[in-house]
């Protein structure tokens, strides 16, 4: 796959496994373009299509929510590949935790003598691991805000036009409303983000849930020991799809919830934006969110990895309960009570409360005169 026939087997496994960091982001990136595929130029009408709409978008969004107004940037409608390449280590927060942590195992006698041997495998296991999620998330998400996870390097604009396509295909709604759908959703993702401190809090959120992750050691120690061999290596690569090839980790379900509901909370929240800001210019707003919540609830290849080499199960369906949240908490108290959450991390729902606005008002507005 990698075309170690081109050259000596061991010359080009040596190569792969030269790393300078925590995770092997030559091998990620191999692998990661492998899985995304060829580069597939956008039409150039399109593009300039995506880019009006997302003048549109702007404008719609603005009058639909107080949330910052960043410098805009341009949007970035592109391919799968292309998406790949440049967001190969914007998610990198998901993975590069586990390095420290197989870094100790390996070093510090947590896997006996053969450990501190087989160390600098640990990056080429990490690369296969950040390779494989991107190379799926490709052929996933809609856009950047569809990842439902801050990008940690950029605050871009990308629309991934093939799977945009696919989704208006799969369930027979016009390309048109669908590019508008989605161009909304990236700008008030992107808006959100802007928030200043939207960004350090899931930093935080995601640091003390991997703090609490236990690497599973009962089999690490033979995949390490299979990515000395040659042959091994070339069926891991061949075979990325396989999550027995990979590390697997074990969460503290407390912290998991913590990360669960910042995620769940941002995407029902923009959903809520979405809906208000594009209800007048997309006649099937209700088909493509009945559209959009299912395929949140769909097996995802991306996520699977995640929960099972890291114990991150996003849980996205979420969302749903996230935004029926907000509607219920603007009909209670007002939209003006919706955006206090916006004032500082300690005011955003908790999982539990995504169901109980209730009892997120009794927790952060207790000094309301209109609760009650």
């Amino acid at each position: 796959m990698y075309g170690m026939e081109d050259e000596g087997i061991f010359e080009q496994l040596f190569k792969l496994l030269q790393s300078s960091g925590p995770v092997n982001w030559k091998l990620a990136r191999e692998v990661t373009k492998s899985l995304a595929g060829t580069h597939q130029p956008i039409d150039p009408a399109v593009a300039e299509e995506y880019r009006e709409l997302a003048h549109v978008a702007a404008i719609r969004i603005s009058a639909t929510t107080n949330l910052p107004s960043p410098a805009p940037g341009e949007l970035n409608p592109t391919d799968r590949a292309t998406w790949a390449v440049e967001n190969q280590q914007s998610l990198r927060i998901l993975v590069e935790p586990l390095g420290e942590k197989l870094a100790n195992l390996t070093e510090l006698g947590g896997m006996g003598d053969m450990g501190a041997m087989l160390a600098p495998l640990g990056p080429a296991l990490l690369g296969l691991q950040a390779g494989t999620m991107v190379g799926f998330m490709a052929h996933r998400v809609l856009g950047q805000f569809d990842t439902g996870i801050p990008a940690m390097d950029h605050d871009r604009l990308y629309v991934i036009v093939t799977n945009l396509d696919d989704f208006a295909i799969d369930h027979g709604i016009d390309h048109r409303q669908i590019r508008l759908w989605g161009v909304l959703h990236e700008v008030a993702f992107h808006r959100i983000m802007a928030v200043e401190w939207v960004r350090g809090r899931f930093v935080e959120l995601i640091t003390a849930f991997y703090d609490s992750v236990e690497v599973d050691t009962s089999d690490l120690l033979g995949k390490l020991t299979g990515m000395s061999n040659p042959v091994e290596l070339q069926r891991m690569l061949d075979e990325p799809e396989d999550p027995s090839t990979l590390i697997q980790a074990i969460a503290d379900p407390e912290r998991l919830g913590d990360v669960q509901a910042f995620a769940s909370f941002i995407e029902g929240y923009a959903d809520r934006i979405v809906r208000i800001a594009g209800a007048e210019l997309l006649p099937n707003i209700s088909r493509i969110e009945e559209a959009h919540n299912l395929r949140r609830t769909e097996p995802d290849k991306a996520e699977q990895f995640l929960q099972q080499f890291a114990g991150l199960k996003l849980e996205r369906w979420r969302a749903s309960d996230a935004s029926g949240f907000c509607d219920d908490v603007v009909e209670r108290w007002g939209e003006r009570t919706l955006e206090r959450i916006w004032e500082a991390p300690e005011n955003m729902p908790r999982l539990e409360e995504l169901t109980d606005p209730i009892g997120w008002a009794a927790r952060v507005l207790l000094d309301e005169t209109s609760f009650g």
